[in-house]
């Protein structure tokens, strides 16, 4: 097996970027990481859609939901939130990104999530990933900003081993 020559780290075979450090490994595919701001549109484009569906189920007179969906949820801990529309986020996220790579902000961006090989995701890391999206996300991007700058990773990003790259045509 290969070793990264920046931290030393045992790097599988066809692997894009070390595990360990983040350092692209040479001879590898054209994989190019998407930047901060393509992310924070896929998100924004995301959340502005999931919000008007879940705002329309929840008016006057459509109110299927229970009300007291997530109404005993702690929101009081801060940069956590588990409330309805997380789980929502979440199951969204989760699908979409580990069936087709992407969510509709992600197409749209034309970005996608992938293993550091560049391959699809498994359901465990698109649900690991989407954890902290989904129900953490401040504290998840705060910490990957500093702990894992040279990939851009969040912290649940480095944590179920998958980056965000422009999809190349």
């Amino acid at each position: 097996m290969p070793y990264c020559k920046s931290c030393g780290e045992e790097i599988h075979r066809g692997a894009a970027f070390c595990p360990k450090c983040g350092a692209r490994v040479e001879g590898a595919t054209d994989l190019v990481l998407a930047t901060w701001g393509e992310r924070l549109v896929a998100y924004i484009i995301d959340t502005v859609l999931l919000g008007i569906a879940i705002g329309w189920l929840t008016l006057p007179g459509v109110r299927w939901m229970p009300h007291m969906w997530g109404a005993a949820v702690p929101n009081w801990i801060p940069f956590v939130d588990f409330g309805f529309r997380n789980v929502v986020y979440f199951v969204y996220w989760m699908f979409l990104e580990q069936m087709y790579g992407q969510s509709v902000g992600k197409m749209a961006m034309k970005i996608r999530v992938a293993d550091l090989d560049g391959e699809p995701l498994s359901m465990q890391q698109a649900a690991l990933q989407s954890i902290g999206k989904a129900f953490l996300l401040p504290l998840d991007c705060l910490l990957g900003w500093f702990l894992y700058p040279s990939k851009q990773q969040r912290l649940f990003n480095y944590l179920s081993e998958t980056v965000v790259l422009k999809k190349l045509d």
